[in-house]
């Protein structure tokens, strides 16, 4: 196929994670997603009301959504795309898989594969089945070695990606390693998910990540959910093959801008005490026992691991990393509710629209000064924030202008 010239390139937003909670006949597939996240609502939101042009649906290994897949495919409302993916709408999907490794002493950690099309995906299925209890199930653990699992992923075409590499829950770096050359073949890892607890800077204190693209997605688990955090990627199309070239930052491609909550927000930025269920600061949390309440039992904090795992003093970044923006999502601001949402999709049709189409004036005009302001200040990371721990999302203060 021929490659389409830099002049022919244009930008995208991606979200790249996420989930399915159930099947179109009631299977569970996420347990902790919502029912309504099934792979046909997950395709419209996307690209109805939220306006993200390439989205990755986790969890499409699951036999039964694979069906769900097919019945699309077969009504002729998607179609498979050459370049690799599905298209609904002028939106793209990425067929993914979120799949747990466990080493011996260490931990678990979740670790994201995208393949190009629906039969690649079924035959790296009927691999997993052997070495996995549930393949039917999202997020479940395979028995074989990490570095096994990335060659098989490679070998069908696939790439592979660390999921929200510094939460406590299920991230490489926190709670398996302080480096994942201990565990991945990092010739093997196509970009690196950050999570909502980080953000470049504060990666930017690892040097092993240097190498690497840097992606921010929703991790959703409801419809609401996606787009909390995308990316801006510049694409001849939105595809599975020009996704390949833009992480690798070649032939023009690359990913231009991460999207993302300030990591003030993420619910595992901060140390947590589990026995008084207070946030701890960067001195508190070096304490071996709370010094609140004296318990010993704690959730480390992203901040407070990087901190821990750094090999370097002050952050540094590649000319090519994406530029990470603080954006915090419409959801989050105080006083934005159903109605008021309604009346800005009405007005300018998509999230990304009022996120980045439209000028503060026409906000204003459908929703008035005050919450227009708001929105602005949202798009440009300069709401008040507190900081989130142990499971709990930070808070947005509420405004006090009533301009």
């Amino acid at each position: 196929m021929t490659r389409k010239s830099n002049s022919c390139l244009n930008e995208y937003y991606a979200d790249l994670h996420i989930h399915i909670g159930r099947t179109t006949s009631g299977q569970a597939v996420k347990i902790s997603g919502s029912k309504d996240l099934t792979f046909a609502n997950i395709a419209k939101e996307a690209a109805g009301r939220k306006g993200i042009d390439l989205v990755g649906i986790i969890d499409c290994h699951s036999p039964e959504v694979q069906k769900d897949i097919m019945d699309c495919l077969y009504a002729g409302d998607m179609s498979e795309l050459e370049g690799g993916g599905i298209s609904y709408q002028g939106t793209t999907i990425l067929l993914g898989s979120e799949i747990e490794i466990y080493e011996e002493g260490k931990g678990a950690a979740h670790l994201l594969a995208y393949f190009p099309d629906l039969s690649v995906m079924q035959h790296f299925t009927a691999w997993m089945t052997k070495h996995m209890k549930n393949v039917n199930l999202s997020s479940q653990r395979i028995y074989v070695p990490a570095r096994k699992l990335q060659e098989e992923i490679y070998a069908r075409g696939g790439i592979m990606i660390p999921a929200h590499v510094f939460t406590p829950h299920k991230g490489i770096y926190g709670n398996v390693t302080p480096r994942m050359s201990e565990v991945l073949d990092l010739d093997m890892i196509s970009g690196v998910e950050l999570g909502l607890s980080s953000d470049s800077e504060m990666a930017g204190l690892i040097s092993e990540l240097d190498s690497f693209t840097f992606v921010t997605n929703s991790d959703a688990h409801s419809l609401g959910k996606i787009g909390r955090e995308y990316n801006r990627i510049k694409l001849a199309e939105p595809s599975f093959n020009e996704l390949v070239l833009a992480l690798g930052n070649k032939e023009g491609r690359q990913v231009t801008a991460n999207f993302g909550l300030n990591p003030r927000l993420g619910k595992y930025h901060r140390t947590y005490c589990l026995s008084c269920s207070r946030i701890l600061d960067q001195n508190e949390a070096m304490t071996g026992a709370c010094p609140h309440c004296g318990g010993l039992k704690k959730v480390q904090g992203v901040l407070d691991r990087i901190l821990d795992i750094a090999d370097r003093k002050e952050s540094w970044s590649p000319a090519s990393r994406p530029i990470y923006h603080y954006q915090v999502p419409l959801e989050f601001i105080p006083g934005l509710g159903k109605v008021t949402m309604k009346k800005l999709l009405d007005r300018f049709g998509t999230e990304m629209s009022i996120l980045h189409r439209t000028a503060e004036a026409e906000l204003a005009e459908v929703v008035g000064g005050s919450m227009a302001k708001q929105i602005v200040m949202a798009r440009n990371g300069s709401l008040s924030l507190t900081s989130g721990g142990g499971g709990t999302y930070g808070r947005v203060a509420a405004s006090t202008d009533k301009t």
